[in-house]
């Protein structure tokens, strides 16, 4: 049995070589758009494409994890930031105040032809933030590939205040979500 990751997210694949998973990275690449307008669903769908897409080029052997993370506050959907311009409004947005992270998690397997689809969510609390420290944090260069703009493993971890939930999932994988799948749905134990 081959299990790939349907993404080129390096923090996905230091959670997965972090238990010591055998796995083979192929990306998706395509397009993030969805006509889902929950983040759930948006993420889930978002993720569904992904495993599939890939899973349509490998053997009858293979199970494909996808991914895909949204970072959500009054309502609004914030992405990855187009340009430093929009980062600064992202932190700006997320200052002092508590926000969610939504990341669905798909995993498909050939053998069994089957598609488990599921998704995870973390409330976030970001400190306030003054002008010069979103600047300075901005400059550290780890925010443009983010949603919402930050990474709690990076830098991000000194303007993330608290969180309730998963940090896995905030990072960009529901690593424990992920093992209830492959063992219940699969019986398959990462353990």
């Amino acid at each position: 049995m081959k299990i790939v990751l349907a993404s080129n997210s390096p923090r996905r694949r230091e959670i997965l070589s972090n238990i010591g998973l055998d796995f083979d990275v192929i990306p998706s690449n395509i397009a993030e758009e969805t006509k889902e307008e929950e983040p759930e669903n948006i993420v889930m769908d978002l993720s569904r494409k992904k495993a599939l897409c890939v899973a349509e080029k490998l053997d009858d052997d293979s199970i494909v994890i996808g991914a895909d993370t949204v970072v959500v506050i009054d309502g609004e959907i914030l992405g990855k930031p187009k340009d430093k311009g929009e980062a600064f409004s992202m932190l700006r947005k997320l200052s002092g105040r508590w926000h969610k992270v939504y990341t669905g998690v798909s995993v498909v397997s050939l053998r069994n032809r089957k598609l488990i689809n599921d998704y995870e969510s973390t409330d976030v609390y970001i400190k306030n933030l003054s002008d010069d420290m979103i600047l300075n944090y901005i400059e550290k260069g780890e925010c443009l590939d983010k949603a919402g703009s930050y990474a709690i493993q990076g830098y991000g971890s000194l303007i993330v205040e608290r969180i309730n939930g998963d940090y896995f999932n905030v990072v960009g994988l529901p690593i424990s979500k992920l093992y209830d799948i492959f063992l219940n749905e699969f019986n398959i134990n990462l353990l």
